[in-house]
């Protein structure tokens, strides 16, 4: 018996923890449905429905998030891309705007029902107060929007526009998209803004950019970020 099995984070809760943080692990960590997730255990002789596995993923999913999200804080890239994409959720447009750093790092997420300077400044301003600092410059597209409360929020940033210098944040929608079909589209603005604000912190956990890095430096990065996951989730050995 480990010393997780007996944290306050998962009382009340017959499985144990080791089972709930690698199901909520499966599901954040991968492209799979929430019956996928299912199978996958059901593979190892583990019994759960995927009601419970979506259940753990909001639960523990959430509270994985924000201590990701409080660890890295100020701690990402100072040069943010900003781009907006539209999604469709019971046949009404909505956009949901994304900012990364020159890495690839997700520094936050929302969902909106415009596209606008209004929609774009309440962006910054929630960037601004999760990073805790202003950033060295700021790239988006052609959208007058952002400069506009751009001149606003950071008069004194500097700003790119041209959607050609753009393809970072452009990119990072696509895991959303992947997560779009597979679950055939989101119930709700509020069901998409929950589901980006749990995934997109776990991706930067695992997020480790190929480019110029050795296989074995590879490898110490990606078991650091186990570690850390087990860390997060209380996974400790007594």
């Amino acid at each position: 018996m480990t010393q997780v099995a007996r944290d306050r984070l998962y009382r009340r809760h017959r499985f144990p923890a080791e089972v709930i943080a690698h199901a909520v692990w499966l599901y954040l960590r991968f492209p799979l449905s929430l019956s996928m997730v299912e199978d996958l255990l059901a593979a190892r002789g583990i019994i759960v429905s995927h009601q419970t596995v979506r259940l753990w993923a909001e639960k523990f999913g959430r509270h994985f998030a924000g201590e990701i999200r409080s660890r890295s804080a100020g701690r990402l890239g100072d040069k943010w891309h900003l781009d907006e994409v539209d999604i469709s959720i019971g046949g009404k447009k909505h956009w949901l705007w994304r900012a990364v750093d020159q890495d690839g790092f997700v520094l936050d997420v929302l969902v909106q029902s415009r596209r606008n300077t209004k929609a774009a400044n309440r962006l910054m301003r929630k960037l601004l107060k999760g990073q805790g600092r202003s950033p060295r410059v700021i790239i988006t597209d052609k959208l007058r929007s952002y400069g506009a409360a751009k001149r606003d929020i950071m008069p004194c940033v500097e700003h790119r526009s041209h959607k050609g210098l753009n393809n970072r944040a452009e990119n990072s929608h696509q895991p959303t998209r992947r997560r779009e079909r597979i679950m055939k589209g989101f119930k709700s603005a509020r069901h998409l803004q929950c589901f980006v604000s749990i995934h997109d912190p776990v991706a930067n956990l695992f997020h480790i950019p190929r480019h110029d890095i050795p296989s074995d430096h590879h490898r110490e990065l990606r078991t650091a970020a186990m570690r850390m996951w087990n860390e997060i989730a209380r996974l400790q050995a007594a």
